[in-house]
């Protein structure tokens, strides 16, 4: 497949393969070097902060003002050492998600998804990993989680686009999780209430490694 232009290729416009996923592994560190350094970091709202626990707006307007919230999303999921990252995570009202996630084989997947859904999948096409998750906005605490170890998340990408990404293990679960956020759900909702205290007393005790906003 030729590559595309430098224009397409730093605005999150990406290829997509015979069966219309997009192709979300070429360029990825470009890409998300050129994101991050037109963005400023923001600090991570944390469990508890009100954003965090309703359904985000959907997005309407693809300007430049949703272009400069995905630069700052991605300039804040590297100082956080996040692999996804969702907006109302930095407090803003809206369903859009960054990712710059390996999957289990080790490949990089970098892009953007607006107004996600994931899709229902047959249970033949999917079994469930049940390994540990964590959350920035649960910092320090972890987890076993049960979840689909392949993914489908239909959407847009910041320019309007319709989208169809896909993922698998590692990839899979952030995809997830990232949508998870967005309809008001953290990780720590699925959990039983036992696992959810747990959590909750790991997030107590640690200390996070990046700059949170304070719950009043």
């Amino acid at each position: 497949m030729a590559q595309q232009d430098t224009e397409q290729q730093y605005t999150g416009v990406l290829p997509v393969d015979d069966e219309g996923f997009v192709v979300d592994t070429e360029d990825c560190e470009e890409r998300e070097t050129a994101y991050r350094e037109r963005g400023s970091v923001r600090p991570v709202t944390v469990v508890g902060n009100p954003v965090l626990h309703k359904e985000c707006r959907d997005v309407t307007e693809f300007d430049a003002e949703l272009a400069s919230l995905v630069d700052d999303m991605f300039a804040s999921q590297r100082a956080a050492e996040g692999v996804g990252l969702a907006a109302n995570q930095i407090g803003v009202d809206l369903k859009v998600f960054v990712y710059d996630c390996p999957d289990d084989d080790g490949a990089r997947h970098t892009g953007v998804i607006c107004n996600p859904v994931l899709e229902e999948l047959p249970a033949g096409d999917r079994s469930l990993d049940e390994s540990n998750e964590g959350c920035l906005s649960v910092p320090t605490a972890y987890a076993p989680l049960a979840r689909p170890d392949y993914a489908v998340v239909t959407g847009r990408d910041e320019r309007g686009n319709e989208i169809r990404v896909r993922g698998t293990g590692y990839f899979a679960r952030c995809l997830q999780h990232e949508t998870d956020h967005l309809y008001g759900y953290l990780y720590i909702d699925r959990l039983s209430k036992r696992e959810r205290k747990d959590a909750l007393r790991q997030m107590e005790e640690g200390t996070p490694r990046y700059e949170t906003v304070p719950n009043s």
